[in-house]
Formats: C-alpha cells, sequence, structure tokens
C-alpha cells in the first residue's frame, strides 16, 4: 500500500510540473507542442539516470524507484497527449510535423535514457 501512495505523491508532483512546463512551452499559434516534448525527453533522460543509479549500487529502494521512475517520471512525461498531438497534426495535414515530432520523440527519448544510464556507469 505504501508504493500505491509513492507512485500517486509522485506522478501527482509528475503531472504538475508537466502541466506548467506545457502551459509555457507549448505554442498555441503554431501548434507545435515544445512543452511535451521536452517533458518527454527529460523525463527520459530522468529515468535513465534513476535505473542507471540503480543498477550501479542499488542505492535507490524500491519505495525510491517508485516514488521517482514509475511515479514522478510516470506523471511527467506523456504518451497520451504526445498520441493526442500527433492526431492534431494528421487532421490538420501537416504531415511533416507529424513525422519530425514523432520521430525526433522515439529517437531522443532513447537516447535519453541511454544517455542517462552511460551518465550514471
Amino acid at each position: 500500500m505504501r508504493q500505491v501512495l509513492l507512485v500517486f505523491i509522485g506522478g501527482g508532483f509528475g503531472s504538475a510540473l508537466r502541466f506548467l512546463v506545457g502551459k509555457f512551452l507549448n505554442n498555441p499559434e503554431t501548434g507545435i507542442p515544445y512543452g511535451t516534448f521536452l517533458a518527454n525527453i527529460l523525463g527520459s533522460l530522468l529515468i535513465g539516470i534513476l535505473l542507471g543509479l540503480a543498477a550501479k549500487n542499488n542505492s535507490l529502494s524500491e519505495n525510491h524507484m517508485a516514488l521517482l521512475a514509475t511515479g514522478f517520471c510516470g506523471g511527467f512525461t506523456t504518451f497520451s497527449t504526445f498520441a493526442y498531438e500527433n492526431h492534431l497534426f494528421l487532421k490538420s495535414g501537416d504531415f511533416m510535423s507529424f513525422a519530425i515530432y514523432t520521430i525526433a520523440s522515439f529517437v531522443l527519448g532513447f537516447l535519453a535514457v541511454f544517455l542517462g544510464i552511460f551518465l550514471i556507469k
């Protein structure tokens, strides 16, 4: 039950921070979701760092991982918003933005996780 509460707390903080990042960085005039993109890449980097720390010296307990990785990173990053924003690109016929946003998000997201792990090792 403790871990459920930790995920809840971490997820709340992560979601609130993602909301603020999106509010300040998403561009309603162009429709380019800079905030969502940044949140997803930073969240990927952070989870890579957390996984690297957990693997390197077992310094993070299951409770730490529940709070930080599952909770905070899970709340901070967002696949559903990413999918919705891509839907908007397709609906408006902006296939170039759709392709760039999708490819950049996946490639940089994976690279950020690997970089986080690499930085800790």
